[in-house]
């Protein structure tokens, strides 16, 4: 984060991990939720597959932005973050799913009553992941019979907000959702210790 770029604060000392392959993530489902999560004050780690640039798309066609990744899904942990972010992208999620470093995260993120949140295709990973059982969530549509399938009951609404299996799950459809999506993992870490 810059110098000079204003922050309110609200979630200074929070840290959150995003989860990511090397190729084939939708490029504002990865660098949009970043951009406001540092600029409510909270530090970002870009964890990829592999120690090289993470280049995104548009779409699932178009080349989108190269991004540098702060470390590597098997070199990340649970521990010293608030929160997990899995984004979409077709090709992104579908790696994603299969990834034994991938699972491992967002269950350790789950286990530890810390919030999991993916928007789009992402949500693959919490049904190869078992997460999706008895949650409510939603996905791009297409993923409906994956999660119903996994136990979970899929509903068609811009964010979701499940908090009934012992950590808060944030799911979003598609990146026209961006906007709902971001807020409420900025309104999930806020919370985070405060009284319900």
């Amino acid at each position: 984060m810059t110098s000079d770029r204003k922050t309110d604060g609200k979630l200074d000392g929070k840290s959150v991990l995003v989860l990511t392959t090397n190729y084939g993530t939708e490029q504002d489902e990865l660098q949009k939720p970043v951009a406001v999560l540092r600029e409510n004050g909270a530090r970002v780690t870009v964890a990829a597959q592999k120690d090289e640039s993470v280049r995104t798309l548009v779409s699932d066609q178009e080349p989108g932005a190269v991004v540098r990744p702060d470390t590597t899904l098997a070199e990340a942990t649970a521990d010293g973050f608030d929160a997990v972010i899995v984004p979409g992208g077709t090709i992104n999620a579908d790696q994603l799913r299969s990834d034994d470093e991938a699972r491992r995260l967002v269950s350790a993120f789950a286990e530890a009553g810390k919030p999991v949140a993916s928007i789009c295709h992402g949500p693959w990973l919490l049904v190869d992941s078992g997460l999706a059982r008895d949650r409510e969530l939603t996905s791009y549509p297409s993923l409906r019979p994956d999660l119903e399938n996994a136990g979970g009951t899929w509903v068609d609404r811009e964010v979701v907000v499940d908090t009934s299996a012992g950590h808060t799950l944030i799911t979003s459809r598609r990146p026209d959702d961006l906007d709902a999506f971001a807020a409420a993992i900025v309104d999930a870490l806020d919370g985070a210790g405060k009284a319900a």
